[in-house]
């Protein structure tokens, strides 16, 4: 563990490396083109660059003028960044004396790794970067060649105390192998076009001898600045930090859960769309916000302005709290979020801000950012693992398909991740669509297994009397067996 590491430039990256690379070492950046890898040599060399070490890059692809194009994308200057361009030395060959002996190729490979060599001692630089190895391969022809020549320049850094990373564009498949098996480590930069939305950008890395890092893809986003790499989420190394219960300011609605919702519990709030989802989380968060908790709401259908003004007109206020900062309301936009990203949010939220109180609205806008179903139960196992070890009280919403009858729909079943879960009923009863609420699943402790009706108005949240004189409310169509007089009128609550 105590093995020295050499920052990447990127803060995501070094936390999945555990610190970094070890130095003086050779690595391969493997990516579909238009992946990032030029992108990430750059922040490598700059990180060089900021530590006082001499860096060097190598281009065999790309003319200077496109490197400072792709550096001024990202508001970098090149100053300090030795640069060697290759790319013009097969027109020079070609000019030069016949080939009578050689072929031409074997001349511009030799020429080419001379010429590389030469301005590497010349410079004796800590990083380099060459970009990228797919012109060495067309110039080896075979891949016994091509194995032999970056064998032959994996010994030549391994004796300067040289970090170097060598992009691959995996253009050409012979010999990429080769690279692979020779090179300390692989990073694989994988890009995946979506129907709609922003393409969703993944790192994985394919091996890093001597190294423990954290296995499986990462998101990352490429923007100005340069990369953003989002880690996985991972609950191995967090601890749970309080035990104790979150009430809602409803005294009725509290004991319908025995007594509240568990700190470190997660909760999903399940029924057809309209019935109350979204009110009843606000009742939790404006008694936490009350209570003086940081709160975090992320709506991926509603928009800030529906919830406020909807908000409002129950009663509830929350534009003081977002003045104060104690509650952040985010709008999220799955087009252009990645899951991994969406996690990374919430993470600094918890990390950062102190959140207690995590609210997801609603779980079918998450789904459609994901590649399919099994992926969001993996992700939302992680999340609610790691919201769970830190104590965070969880609220997640899932809209069913239909409105009322037997045959409503969940697209995706999450109710087992979930500790508790609240389901959410419309019903027609005296002439009226009403709502009914009840708790069929909690965990952590005994809880009220009645149906009560539940009523949503100017006084925010009512929950009524157990209705015994009806069965099949959870059909939607239920058999009356006796009087209205225990559903909830129109009066004031008392």
């Amino acid at each position: 563990m105590g093995t020295a590491r050499e920052t990447t430039g990127i803060a995501g990256l070094d936390e999945v490396l555990g610190g970094g690379v070890p130095p003086n070492r050779l690595y391969v950046v493997e990516g579909d083109p238009g992946a990032g890898k030029t992108t990430l040599a750059l922040q490598f060399l700059l990180e060089g660059v900021r530590l006082g070490q001499r860096v060097l890059y190598v281009t065999l692809s790309e003319t200077l003028e496109e490197l400072r194009d792709v550096a001024s994308s990202h508001g970098w200057a090149l100053d300090g960044i030795d640069l060697l361009e290759l790319d013009s030395l097969s027109e020079r060959l070609q000019e030069e004396a016949n080939y009578t002996v050689y072929h031409p190729s074997d001349v511009e490979l030799g020429e080419t790794i001379q010429r590389m060599r030469d301005e590497v001692e010349r410079l004796n630089p800590e990083r380099v970067a060459l970009d990228s190895v797919s012109e060495l391969k067309i110039l080896s022809q075979t891949s016994v060649r091509y194995r032999r020549e970056i064998l032959g320049l994996k010994q030549f850094f391994s004796g300067r105390k040289c970090t170097v990373l060598v992009l691959d564009d995996r253009t050409a498949l012979e010999g990429e192998q080769q690279l692979q098996s020779i090179a300390h480590g692989v990073l694989r930069m994988e890009r995946e076009g979506r129907e709609y939305g922003n393409t969703r950008r993944q790192f994985h890395i394919i091996k890093m001898r001597g190294v423990r890092f954290q296995d499986g893809r990462h998101d990352f986003l490429i923007k100005t600045g340069g990369i953003e790499l989002f880690p996985r989420l991972s609950a191995n190394d967090v601890f749970a930090e309080q035990a104790g219960v979150a009430l809602s300011g409803s005294q009725p609605l509290d004991a319908l859960l025995g007594g509240g919702l568990d700190r470190g519990s997660s909760t999903l709030l399940l029924g057809p769309a309209g019935c109350g989802k979204t009110t009843l989380c606000s009742q939790y968060m404006l008694a936490a916000l009350e209570r003086g908790e940081s709160v975090a709401c992320y709506m991926f259908e509603e928009s800030r302005e529906t919830f406020l003004h909807r908000s409002a007109g129950y009663g509830m206020d929350f534009k003081t709290h977002l003045a104060s900062g104690l509650f952040e309301l985010v709008q999220v936009d799955i087009g252009e979020l990645s899951p991994g990203e969406f996690a990374n949010r919430v993470q600094r939220m918890v990390e950062g801000r102190n959140a207690r109180f995590i609210v997801i609205d609603s779980l079918n806008g998450y789904l459609n950012g994901m590649p399919s179903e099994r992926f969001l139960l993996i992700h939302m196992h992680e999340l609610l693992r790691y919201l769970g070890e830190k104590g965070v009280v969880t609220i997640l919403t899932m809209a069913q398909h239909g409105m009322l009858g037997p045959n409503m729909q969940t697209p995706v079943d999450v109710s087992f991740l979930a500790d508790t879960v609240i389901l959410l009923r419309f019903f027609e009863a005296a002439g009226e669509v009403r709502q009914a609420i009840s708790v069929v699943k909690k965990r952590r402790g005994a809880h009220e297994r009645a149906l009560r009706e539940m009523k949503i108005g100017g006084s925010g949240i009512r929950i009524g009397e157990v209705l015994r004189d009806f069965e099949g409310v959870l059909t939607g169509v239920p058999r009356y067996r006796g009087k209205d007089d225990r559903l909830l009128k129109g009066q004031a609550e008392p």
